[in-house]
């Protein structure tokens, strides 16, 4: 969504380095000279959605912005994450009309297979709040009330044989009734084999007024599953630098020590080029936020 700038170059290693979980973040069109300074986990941040990949049309494909992500991943041996395959809010404006919603899609994952070996791959994205339109092409509600999941979770199992299968979505860590109906759709797959883990986005809206007990106590709630749980794209912001900062002091130790969360990454880090505003931990020109003087003397001194 946002192109990065030309940032100070540094030399520092990852937060998280030789730790056991990582801590990653998005790259955009182009990877921030500092990114490598700071993160050892790398998600793409609009270039594989569905709606960037086939924006063009049904027969073509642009994975310029997905290979940056990739290619950077590879090129330092972190994990990268594949997201999103299917989700409501970006989808391409043909498959509204495609004779054949669930061969598109089909064809869609098979491409991306053919390109890359992703570590994790995002395969259904808030399917509680922003369905997919296609999913009655997938089988609806059918028996498990959620087949059009369960058909897309099949689908990129049959190309993607080691790729870790997670479901992701908001509005989970922070209300319990929430992560009850989702359990109800984790332990349908869980149940079929087709899922490897559990993403809950962790956005401002959600996290910034949040008891770290909370947190706690719905993380647990759904590590109970026994599968890992992904904190996927936490940011914070507030009324001032430092309000941000005490926020970060309250939220991050309750997942970053959660024994049930194996890793999480951050949604942007650069002011004025985060999803939403003010979430920016790292000014344009390099200066370090109190939020991030905060996080690197945190990791240094607690590790897990």
């Amino acid at each position: 969504m946002f192109a990065a700038l030309i940032l100070t170059s540094f030399s520092a290693p990852p937060l998280a380095a030789g730790q056991s979980k990582w801590l990653g973040n998005i790259i955009p069109s182009s990877v921030p000279s500092n990114w490598d300074s700071y993160w050892n986990q790398a998600t793409s941040e609009n270039g594989c959605k569905w709606g960037t990949v086939q924006g063009g049309g049904a027969a073509s494909f642009n994975w310029a912005q997905c290979d940056v992500a990739y290619n950077h991943c590879q090129q330092r041996g972190i994990p990268f994450k594949y997201h999103a395959f299917v989700w409501g809010s970006q989808e391409p404006g043909f498959i509204g009309s495609a004779g054949d919603q669930k061969g598109a899609l089909t064809n869609l994952i098979k491409n991306a297979a053919a390109r890359y070996k992703p570590d994790f791959i995002d395969v259904v994205n808030e399917a509680l709040h922003a369905p997919s339109n296609i999913r009655n092409a997938l089988g609806g509600s059918g028996s498990t009330g959620w087949d059009w999941i369960v058909t897309s979770f099949e689908l990129a199992k049959s190309n993607f044989g080691s790729a870790k299968l997670l479901i992701n979505d908001y509005g989970i860590v922070n209300d319990s009734g929430a992560v009850q109906r989702y359990l109800g759709i984790i332990n349908i797959l869980k149940g079929k084999s087709l899922l490897n883990g559990i993403g809950i986005q962790c956005h401002q809206f959600n996290v910034n007024t949040l008891a770290a007990a909370t947190i706690t106590a719905n993380v647990n709630s759904l590590g109970a599953t026994g599968l890992p749980v992904y904190p996927s794209e936490l940011d914070i912001n507030g009324n001032s630098e430092s309000d941000q900062a005490q926020i970060y002091q309250r939220v991050f130790p309750a997942l970053w020590t959660n024994t049930n969360i194996k890793g999480i990454t951050l949604w942007g880090y650069i002011t004025g080029q985060t999803w939403k505003d003010g979430t920016g931990i790292v000014e344009v020109g390099g200066r370090e936020r109190a939020a991030m003087t905060w996080l690197k003397g945190y990791l240094e001194t607690t590790k897990v």
